[in-house]
């Protein structure tokens, strides 16, 4: 079958990773090609955009006979087969890889225009482009972005040989191509329009990305002190941002919890500052009664709001999964806590003390899975306890950990609609109970 053109093809690979939706990805576009296909996948998958330039070394005379690739970083990878077979000098590959880098610096510079790197720590990279041929260029990129820290990595392309395709699994956590063929040709010849993508069409497309909200010019790791230890977080401040979220994780889970940085992504978008944070040290986890210390992990994530407030003079709410979510609820009820509102994902508000629950003011969303039976109950018995705005919103068909298609996305949604509604001071008087 052959593709209408690049976009037709980024439409249909996005069926075939349908399952990386609701998930913490980045999706990277190799230019220039690659860039229109990953753009219609990020579309499709909701997920945030950037370009991962790098840049082929071709044989001297015969530039489309590729030796290896360049990536940013420093990363270089060669073919030592074809290295051979043409004989090649390592002057020769130097010349040529000079000339590669220094097209590699210029493309960075054009592409992003002035815009930070997406950070790929601890997440999916998804990398995009509209073809494999040797795949050196697909692997230079898969090898950057592990080193870059990310925690997958999966290569998507329309269409590939069987043998670069079988290699390119040994680099990439999966690689996902819906035309393997045994014989390819050139990649050209299965789209009905492969004409040459324009550097303005690359900027265009990921200025249009960058537009939505998808990057974030401050994002970095911070060790915050809390309740007799100093704890890790990511904080995340969009331009502009109206307040800030404190993120309390559950059941042992951490910052990384690809969950739970789906929907802070979320929340970016929507010019809310994230603050993922374990409120735990390494060693505590290990333990199971702490992670089911309410009281411990309410003081720790207090004290982590005191210090969100301060770094960055927003007002703070909470989101809880899990046993994070009577943490926060816990928190929240605290006496001058000043939290605006709160959401609990699959929470256990039950395990928040019954005198918190009653004295809590903070408007509260609470968010379970409809298939979440026990859970669900659960809450309703919490909610009744209630004595400020709040509402119970049951997502058809999620369970416990929100896995299936879609329902992590209407999470996030719900998260992000509830946050921007209550940016105010918490209320403080006794306002009618709601719940859906």
């Amino acid at each position: 079958m052959r593709y209408d053109d690049r976009r037709t093809a980024g439409r249909l690979l996005a069926e075939g990773l349908e399952e990386l939706r609701g998930q913490d990805v980045v999706v990277l576009g190799l230019p220039r090609g690659g860039v229109p296909v990953a753009a219609e996948v990020a579309r499709r998958l909701d997920a945030p955009l950037d370009v991962l330039v790098v840049r082929k070394l071709g044989v001297p005379d015969q530039p489309e006979w590729g030796f290896g690739a360049i990536g940013e970083h420093g990363v270089r990878v060669l073919n030592r087969d074809v290295i051979g077979e043409a004989g090649l000098t390592s002057a020769e590959r130097g010349t040529v890889e000079a000339a590669e880098r220094a097209e590699l610096e210029r493309r960075v510079r054009g592409y992003r225009q002035g815009r930070e790197a997406l950070p790929v720590a601890g997440r999916t990279a998804l990398v995009v482009d509209d073809g494999l041929a040797t795949g050196a260029t697909a692997e230079a990129a898969c090898r950057v972005v592990r080193g870059q820290g990310a925690a997958r990595v999966v290569l998507a392309v329309p269409v590939g040989p069987a043998h670069s395709v079988a290699r390119l699994r040994q680099v990439a956590d999966d690689v996902v191509c819906p035309q393997t063929h045994q014989i390819l040709g050139s990649v050209g010849a299965w789209y009905r329009d492969f004409g040459q993508v324009p550097d303005s069409e690359v900027t265009s497309l990921l200025a249009a990305a960058a537009g939505s909200g998808s990057a974030s010019p401050s994002d970095r790791e911070v060790l915050i002190p809390a309740a007799g230890a100093r704890v890790g977080a990511r904080l995340v401040v969009p331009d502009g941002a109206a307040a800030a979220v404190a993120f309390a994780h559950g059941s042992g889970s951490s910052r990384l919890s690809p969950r739970n940085q789906y929907v802070a992504t979320a929340l970016n978008r929507a010019r809310l500052a994230t603050l993922l944070l374990d409120l735990l040290t390494d060693g505590e986890a290990h333990d199971r009664h702490n992670v089911f210390d309410i009281l411990l992990l309410a003081r720790r994530l207090h004290a982590a709001s005191v210090w969100l407030r301060e770094e960055t003079g927003l007002p703070v709410a909470y989101f809880g999964a899990s046993t994070g979510a009577a943490a926060a609820l816990e928190a929240a009820a605290l006496s001058g806590s000043d939290v605006r509102s709160v959401v609990s994902r699959g929470g256990r508000p039950d395990l928040a003390t019954p005198a918190a629950l009653a004295r809590l003011r903070a408007p509260t969303l609470l968010i379970v899975g409809s298939r979440d039976t026990q859970v669900l109950s659960l809450n309703r018995l919490a909610a009744d306890r209630m004595h400020c705005e709040h509402r119970i919103a049951v997502v058809p068909g999620a369970t416990h950990l929100f896995e299936e298609p879609g329902t992590l996305t209407t999470v996030a949604e719900l998260a992000r609609d509830w946050f921007t509604a209550h940016l105010g001071r918490p209320t403080t008087g006794t306002p009618p109970r709601r719940s859906a």
